[in-house]
């Protein structure tokens, strides 16, 4: 259930933010992806996740981890995979993250969702999000929405598009705007050991801008992200990934680098450490092109100017939540899935 977060995180997240945009850098973070498993059913061509798994926390040790993130920087937190539905103790560890100072989004694939008691893992979610795009072959769980937003949470669907799979957007975006969903379109980024079918950047930019003027409410990525894509940003450590082991991969996932583990470490001290430091610095210099901004991980999301408008297609939606009103598009047409 959406909630609002205490107003002295928000205070002090507003000068993390402040101290970000006054250095030039993303010191202080506030996405954090958890991975709860490395584990996955799925095999997807562009991802490298179930190449490389690492072991899985045991609940103690994740919500020390989740505990860490409360105390940070961090406003939004993504519980994901691998499946994170695959672990037997996921509903606690929604419960925990409920308890945090930061917001909830919980991201699955799982094409049986609806066998899952979701009317309860609701009361601990903020926002949902649907891993759903040919790669994962999983179309057909766009006939879940119409269900999934009448409950108390934001439902977003998180689409990945190769190459090949550019000219479908269109009706993916339609078909969250019926059902009133949203959709965050993110090109597949060129990772280590996995197969490489990157769009052509220009070409993503132009069709995701068309469809963000069209549905100003449904499509969620940013033009700024989609200009850093096109090379008018560099990389920024704003954002964070912790892998199922615990390890906080730092500055980016795709260096592959965990040198603390934030089950043990406490993650703002090590942020201002001068290893953190000379770790961001690096950063500026990577010869790498990979397109793994994982949200707002590009130097545009220093300003708190950029974040507030990046943010801007759920503010509406929140504020008709809080007042317990549950809004749809019109009628939903699911995709021809045939």
């Amino acid at each position: 259930m959406i909630r609002l977060l205490p107003v002295a995180k928000m205070a002090a997240t507003a000068r993390y933010l402040w101290a970000n945009r006054r250095r030039g850098q993303g010191i202080y973070p506030f996405y954090a992806s958890l991975k709860v498993t490395d584990r996955c059913r799925y095999h997807c061509s562009f991802c490298n996740v179930w190449r490389q798994p690492a072991r899985d926390l045991d609940t103690e040790g994740l919500v020390r981890v989740l505990r860490n993130l409360g105390r940070s920087s961090v406003v939004l937190t993504s519980l994901e995979g691998g499946e994170p539905l695959l672990r037997q103790d996921i509903e606690a560890l929604l419960q925990e993250a409920h308890r945090q100072p930061f917001y909830l989004l919980f991201t699955t694939s799982v094409r049986n969702l609806a066998e899952y008691p979701l009317e309860r893992y609701s009361r601990w979610i903020d926002f949902l999000h649907l891993s759903i795009d040919e790669g994962h072959g999983n179309l057909e769980m766009f006939k879940l929405l119409p269900d999934l937003v009448g409950l108390p949470w934001i439902v977003c669907v998180q689409t990945v598009v190769r190459r090949d799979d550019l000219e479908a957007l269109a009706g993916k975006v339609e078909t969250c705007y019926r059902a009133g969903a949203k959709i965050l379109v993110m090109p597949a980024v060129e990772l280590d050991g996995a197969e490489h079918r990157f769009p052509d950047p220009a070409a993503f930019r132009r069709e995701v801008l068309a469809l963000k003027d069209r549905f100003p409410r449904t499509v969620l990525t940013p033009r700024r992200y989609l200009d850093a894509l096109n090379g008018a940003s560099g990389c920024s450590a704003a954002s964070i990934i912790i892998d199922s082991d615990g390890g906080l991969f730092y500055p980016c996932r795709t260096l592959v680098e965990k040198p603390v583990n934030l089950a043990e470490t406490d993650l703002l001290e090590y942020l201002e450490s001068p290893d953190a430091e000379q770790r961001r610095q690096a950063m500026k210099t990577c010869p790498r092109r990979c397109g793994w901004y994982q949200y707002f991980a590009i130097d545009f999301f220093t300003s708190p100017g950029e974040v507030v408008e990046s943010l801007e297609p759920y503010w509406g939606e929140f504020l008709r939540r809080r007042k317990g009103s549950f809004p749809r598009g019109g009628a939903h047409e699911p995709l021809d899935l045939r």
